[in-house]
């Protein structure tokens, strides 16, 4: 621990992972602890009530193991995930607990508490991962956030301290990361299952049948995809080819939604944030088609490094 740089503390409590974060007031992380959500085999995913009980379990032990970073230095500022998106109305009840402690924390040290939305979270972590700080100095890009509970493709970027977005297509249906989860689970795989896929599609050495996914304008649907999937899988038992016919399907739906990008709005830098986007077999797809940028696999999934650093900007005012 330097003692003479300030530090920062941040909180994310999504509906997978309980997360703190630890960052010198320079941007350099000191800890990424995450705590993942338990759930139980054969399960889908949690309850928000399920949710919110798991964080309040989660949080005393990642929050002592901050502590032992901290070593007795005081954070001059907490930052934390208040909702999914930075729009009105956008809601989840998981949130709150990392708000509780993260007020608690600003009352009790009497340092402020920054607020921020997940998503906004994700796409710093994905540009401060990429190094592509560029991105902060006003300019516009685009921002696909590909996770579990969210398929968006957003207009960026960020001014005054904050990212200004725009939603102008995703998925109308299904979450890439849902049918994912939901196919790996029907194969018998444990949930989140992305990283089990991940390495079983790897190992595929079969010929992945094709099958272009449906779009209008800018928005996929992906709800097909679960059905499709699972018949595969009740005809072939074949764990390997499911997971490559999946990832690959989801791969051809995000290019339909980079070249529609394109075709309304022009190159422009591509930022690719969420869990779905640590999948290598999806990054080196993408990486064909425009110009990608992707955070390294620990801050793609759910983390609090993004908020930390959102955290750091506003409250030194870099």
């Amino acid at each position: 621990m330097n003692g003479t740089k300030r530090i920062v503390i941040a909180i994310d409590t999504s509906n997978y992972t309980t997360s703190v974060s630890l960052m010198y007031e320079d941007g350099e992380v000191i800890a990424n602890i995450k705590r993942p959500l338990s759930v139980k085999e054969g399960e889908r995913g949690l309850r928000q009530s399920d949710a919110v009980f798991s964080h309040i379990k989660n949080l005393p032990s990642a929050m002592n193991e901050a502590g032992e970073h901290l070593a007795g230095s005081i954070p001059s500022a907490v930052g934390v995930s208040t909702r999914p998106r930075n729009i009105d109305g956008s809601y989840m009840p998981c949130f709150l607990s990392g708000v509780a402690a993260a007020e608690s924390i600003g009352a009790s040290l009497g340092i402020p508490v920054y607020k921020y939305s997940h998503q906004c979270g994700h796409i710093m972590a994905a540009i401060y991962s990429s190094g592509r700080f560029d991105l902060l100095d006003g300019r516009e890009f685009c921002a696909f956030h590909v996770s579990g509970g969210t398929t968006e493709v957003l207009k960026v970027k960020y001014d005054n301290g904050s990212f200004i977005s725009t939603l102008v297509g995703g998925s109308s249906d299904l979450n890439a990361g849902q049918a994912i989860d939901r196919i790996g689970v029907y194969m018998g795989l444990k949930f989140p299952a992305g990283a089990h896929m991940e390495k079983l599609a790897l190992e595929n050495t079969k010929k992945i049948p094709s099958k272009k996914p449906k779009i209008e304008g800018l928005n996929v649907n992906l709800s097909g995809l679960e059905n499709i999937s699972a018949r595969l899988y009740d005809e072939t038992r074949d764990q390997r080819l499911v997971s490559a016919f999946t990832l690959e399907y989801i791969a051809k739906a995000l290019i339909l939604l980079v070249d529609g990008f394109k075709n309304a709005y022009g190159e422009m830098p591509f930022i690719f944030s969420g869990g779905v986007m640590s999948n290598s077999i999806i990054k080196q797809r993408l990486k064909t088609v425009c110009d990608a940028y992707f955070a390294e696999p620990s801050m793609s999934a759910d983390n609090a490094v993004g908020t930390a650093y959102l955290t750091v900007k506003e409250h030194f005012m870099l």
